[in-house]
């Protein structure tokens, strides 16, 4: 899986794609889960943690760009 580092050094747009791979990759695990056995029940935890930690790095992206927008400009 990804490390947070890792995550961080990624562009919005690769964010923004590697967010929906994972959120997909979940779904299908869930499905998975829910109608036959997982080999790795694991990957569950795993998938979900890669999803909390993109979005937590959004969040952190958009609440920094407010806050320099919301600096007065200096002359």
């Amino acid at each position: 899986m990804t490390k947070a580092a890792e995550l961080r050094e990624m562009s919005n747009e690769q964010l923004d794609l590697t967010l929906k791979e994972a959120t997909e990759s979940f779904f299908r695990l869930r499905l998975q889960a829910q109608t036959e056995r997982l080999d790795a029940p694991s990957e569950l935890r795993k998938h979900r943690r890669l999803i909390a930690r993109i979005k937590t790095i959004q969040t952190q992206r958009a609440q920094q760009r407010a806050k320099v927008e919301a600096l007065p400009a200096q002359s």
